[in-house]
């Protein structure tokens, strides 16, 4: 459902400005980056968000990846020097997949409401926007996660610069493919939404299976 889609259409050419004038060039020289440098960023990345993922498996009934994912943690922040290597792929863990509360929201069998196009954040819909502000509620573990063993907790500026390094990563990985998406379609909007809505039920449906 695109209940709003004239304002969506509005903010989505507002983010393709703001895409061309600052987040493709700084994405752009992200990529020149020495490869180890990269991946390090990226290791770091999912490592943070696994304070994200753990919550959702638990909260998806999926203890025993809540465990797995926990370890991970735990080994990464450890032996991996705060999660820039990842030493608990090589020590054979699964493969890392990421939850969200919007994911666990559907898995819970909440439609996703109207499709959303967010200043900044891009696509959305209800149901995982209404998710993402779980993130700064209360019990956000962003906020309650301790660093270093003590007291000291992830700040919001962290939460921030986090999330702009992962938009940064994700478009240096999909340049490519979203110049030649934008290329070829006849309506890169709805190409673009009709993508998002697939991919997030997949990754719901893909939950469902696993519990």
């Amino acid at each position: 459902k695109d209940c709003f889609e004239p304002l969506n259409r509005a903010t989505f050419a507002l983010n393709q400005g703001l895409d061309k004038a600052i987040l493709k060039p700084v994405a752009k020289g992200y990529r020149s980056l020495p490869v180890p440098i990269r991946k390090g960023t990226g290791n770091v990345l999912n490592n943070l968000s696994t304070l994200i993922t753990i919550p959702n498996n638990l909260l998806q009934g999926d203890f025993k990846l809540a465990g797995i994912n926990t370890g991970r943690l735990v080994v990464n922040t450890t032996l991996g020097i705060l999660g820039i290597f990842d030493p608990a792929s090589e020590m054979g863990f699964p493969k890392y997949v990421k939850e969200d509360y919007g994911q666990t929201l559907g898995a819970w069998g909440i439609g996703p409401g109207c499709y959303l196009v967010l200043p900044v954040l891009g696509p959305s819909t209800i149901r995982d926007t209404a998710g993402s502000f779980v993130n700064i509620i209360g019990g956000d573990p962003w906020y309650n996660a301790s660093v270093h063993g003590n007291n000291e907790f992830l700040s919001e500026k962290m939460f921030v610069l986090s999330k702009a390094l992962s938009g940064i990563q994700f478009r240096a990985d999909n340049i490519q493919s979203i110049d030649n998406l934008e290329k070829n379609s006849l309506d890169f909007y709805a190409s673009v939404r009709s993508l998002y809505t697939q991919d997030r039920e997949n990754k719901i449906k893909n939950n469902q299976r696993g519990s």
